[in-house]
């Protein structure tokens, strides 16, 4: 049985702190500035942090290695399982030749890949995010996209950039529920508290696409566009999260955002303004497709989106999680450090309800739709896991590193060093829900690791522990677009494998700005100039 120190180094919890992030500034610094292959900086950094176990933390070697191991078994299970079988799904479009039909679909949309963005990423990518979760919106958008004529460099910086807000909720209000059972506060009201902190964020996205896609000029152009959807998609969202429920948030959200964006595109001055395609080039105007081949073309995403939502009917929902095994890791036995064991050495094998087997199912069904012969479908998966094998080894490493960290307690100790800042602590909380997105790829696992603690240091600085609890979640938004584990599958998607370093460079500020934006807002909300807002 191991149980975690929270302070090893010379009995200092500062300097076990800085030792703590030793890891995670060898993973940064191998990626963003030796710019070495994502697996070679996930599985140094994974080096670090078992020397640093056994060594510092004293944790035994055997369990260290057990810790590494059910993570490289979870970024299989459902990780890779999820991402890969999403783009087998895009493969199979591709080889039936009706990608382009999607392609001239969405072109009919809007001409103007801004809206195209604004569209697909922000809005059906928070759909998806509301349903699936897991990397799958990434996976999904960054390929719809690519078809649309985004540049694979562009295509995955947008598809990342989009996908933060959402994670908030979805899928289907999961990352509340956690937060709610591992705190003991009402999930009402932490997500009435995460509904009046995460939509400021969402009427700031969809200008930051624009930036993205095209620069100043995108903003000066579509502007109004641009903060009719954010506006739609944050007033959805409050409005949901505080007088209906935070599972159904994004979803709301997602309609009102692309309702609202249609609208005023399609308004006859907005169309005056709206120039036609910009950023790579426009490809030559192309034949409608017939109605039947549009209609396959549109298939397999209008089937991912009806499996997921079939899959949440309460009568559905029990049959799947029936199927759902939870097991103790064989051989890793570990106490948090206040003596009490260990959440994180359970793992769920959800092999009925994970986004990978409803995935496959929707898979399945594209299969008949495209009448791909079934030779020739399980040919290609077999292909597009061959493709993605260094992205699988980096998703291994990564995960490894995470579980290594947190059972280890590296986790736990950054997290009780940043809550010794007191009052302040309100303006630090949602770093720390970010650092956890950043490092484990997911809010819900975030949540599970500070959610206590955000509250244990509220009560200790005399602040809101609702607040904090829910700057956890909001936080953690804004770590989506640098996580890892995200950057891995937008590379994938498009062919960039080895290039997530450059791909972290240019999301890297963006997630920080933001970050501070949140700070600034829960710090305010601590004071009695913002505090009507906590429920």
């Amino acid at each position: 049985m191991y149980q975690q120190p929270l302070h090893p180094v010379a009995g200092s919890l500062a300097l076990s702190a800085a030792c703590a992030a030793l890891p995670l500034i060898t993973l940064f610094v191998l990626l963003g500035v030796v710019r070495t292959r994502a697996w070679v900086a996930a599985f140094g950094a994974l080096g670090v942090a078992v020397a640093l176990a056994w060594w510092l933390w004293r944790m035994p070697l055997s369990q260290t290695l057990l810790a590494a191991g059910q993570g490289a078994t979870f970024a299989l299970f459902p990780l890779v399982w999820t991402f890969g079988t999403a783009i087998w799904i895009h493969r199979l479009t591709v080889h039936t030749g009706h990608f382009d039909a999607l392609r001239q679909g969405f072109a009919r949309i809007s001409d103007d890949r801004r809206v195209q963005a604004l569209v697909i990423a922000f809005c059906f990518g928070s759909l998806l995010e509301a349903l699936a979760g897991q990397g799958t919106p990434v996976a999904v958008t960054t390929v719809m996209l690519l078809a649309l004529g985004f540049t694979p460099v562009r295509a995955a910086t947008v598809a990342l950039a989009a996908n933060t807000v959402p994670a908030a909720f979805g899928p289907l209000g999961l990352p509340i529920t956690t937060l709610a059972g591992v705190t003991g506060l009402p999930a009402t009201e932490l997500g009435m508290m995460a509904g009046r902190q995460v939509p400021v964020i969402a009427l700031v996205v969809p200008l930051v696409l624009l930036v993205v896609v095209d620069g100043a000029r995108g903003v000066r152009e579509l502007w109004r566009p641009a903060l009719a959807c954010g506006g739609a998609f944050a007033v959805a969202q409050f409005a949901t999260a505080n007088w209906l429920t935070a599972a159904l948030a994004d979803i709301t959200a997602a309609f009102a955002g692309i309702g609202a964006l249609l609208l005023v595109t399609r308004l006859p001055a907005a169309r005056r303004r709206v120039p036609v395609a910009v950023g790579g080039g426009s490809p030559p105007p192309e034949p409608t497709p017939a109605r039947e081949r549009q209609w396959r073309a549109y298939a397999p995403y209008l089937t991912i989106v009806v499996v997921f939502a079939v899959s949440q009917l309460p009568a559905v929902k029990q049959l799947l999680d029936a199927g759902t095994l939870a097991v103790s890791w064989p051989g890793l036995h570990v106490l948090t450090a206040s003596g009490a064991p260990s959440a994180l050495t359970t793992f769920r094998f959800a092999w009925l309800a994970a986004p990978g087997s409803l995935l496959l199912v929707a898979g399945l069904v594209t299969v008949a739709l495209l009448r791909v012969p079934v030779r020739q479908a399980v040919r290609l998966y077999g292909l597009t896991l061959f493709e993605l094998r260094w992205a699988v080894l980096t998703v291994v490493g990564l995960l490894a590193l995470s579980f290594t960290m947190n059972a280890a307690g590296h986790t736990a100790t950054l997290g009780v060093w940043m809550a010794g800042a007191g009052g302040l602590f309100a303006v630090l909380s949602p770093v720390l829900g970010w650092l956890g997105v950043a490092l484990t790829g997911s809010d819900t696992s975030s949540n599970s690791l500070f959610g206590a603690l955000q509250v244990a240091a509220a009560q200790r600085a005399g602040l809101d522990p609702v607040l904090l609890a829910a700057a956890n979640a909001s936080g953690g938004t804004l770590g989506k677009m640098i996580s890892l584990q995200n950057l891995t599958i937008a590379a994938a998607a498009v062919g960039l494998n080895g290039r997530e370093g450059e791909l972290l460079r240019r999301m890297f500020g963006w997630s920080v700005g933001l970050l501070a934006l949140m700070c600034l807002l829960v710090g305010l909300q601590a004071t009695p100039l913002l505090s009507w807002m906590v429920p």
